[in-house]
């Protein structure tokens, strides 16, 4: 089997109601994914990194494929040399007809940072990594404090962080402006300053339908954490840190992982 064959697309007609303008919402979302994966130091991460946001297994991909499980498993460790821009395109085409297969909600997701339809003042700072880091690697760090640590089923690699004003977040934005803190990912790191206990954002979180990877309590240690604040982490399987760090170095340290990877 040739590599080109290996990756040969099955179609499948637009979901119902695909119009033209969600067309063009999917064609700026497979550009920025395969832009993302070809620049990247580590195109076989990345890859993955974007099977793993649309929720798509190796095998479920493998099958769309028609290939082997072990062809994709090859191209996101590195085994296989990496894809060109040809074969990079056919795995995005592939994981995009498989989400609007699914009935689009992925690619809608996406939607208002495709079109730049959301600032807000809330944002401290917002950043995608290239590469996965561990919420170990960042409880280092930024030095943090464990509250809550869930069991290793719960922990997953985080493909960003997202610094954000808690009194503004949860006095400002709405429920859908809320939701759009996550960027690209939920499984990010969402750090939360100007904390006083911790129940406020930990409430708003237990609200919302996504839920982030890790929670950063900034600028109290962990002794001083409202047990309620725990409590909630515990029930969402959300491993809860704290630290007193100061918040630039904290953003300095954390935009480093992509200069050491």
């Amino acid at each position: 089997m040739t590599e080109n064959a290996a990756v040969a697309p099955i179609y499948v007609p637009p979901a119902p109601g695909m119009n033209v303008a969600y067309k063009d919402l999917r064609h700026k979302l497979a550009e920025k994914m395969a832009g993302e994966v070809t620049l990247s130091d580590n195109p076989g991460e990345t890859l993955k990194k974007w099977r793993s946001l649309f929720e798509i297994s190796q095998s479920d991909l493998a099958a769309y494929l028609k290939v082997s499980p072990s062809v994709i498993s090859d191209y996101e460790s590195g085994r296989r040399k990496s894809p060109g821009i040809f074969i990079v395109s056919k795995i995005v085409d592939a994981i995009l007809d498989m989400d609007i297969a699914r009935g689009g909600v992925k690619i809608r997701s996406y939607e208002d940072i495709l079109r730049g339809d959301f600032s807000a003042d809330a944002i401290y700072d917002i950043h995608e990594y290239l590469s996965p880091i561990s919420v170990e690697e960042i409880t280092k760090l930024i030095k943090g404090e464990v509250v809550y640590s869930p069991g290793s089923e719960y922990i997953k690699p985080l493909y960003g962080y997202t610094v954000i004003d808690s009194l503004k977040a949860i006095l400002q934005l709405s429920y859908n402006e809320f939701q759009k803190l996550y960027g690209w990912s939920s499984e990010r790191a969402m750090i939360f300053t100007r904390v006083s206990t911790g129940r406020s954002p930990m409430v708003a979180l237990r609200v919302t339908n996504l839920k982030p990877a890790l929670i950063v309590l900034h600028g109290l240690p962990a002794s001083s954490i409202d047990p309620i604040a725990a409590k909630i982490a515990e029930i969402e399987h959300m491993p809860l840190i704290t630290s007193v760090m100061p918040i630039a170095d904290i953003v300095s340290e954390l935009q480093s992982h992509d200069i050491r990877h």
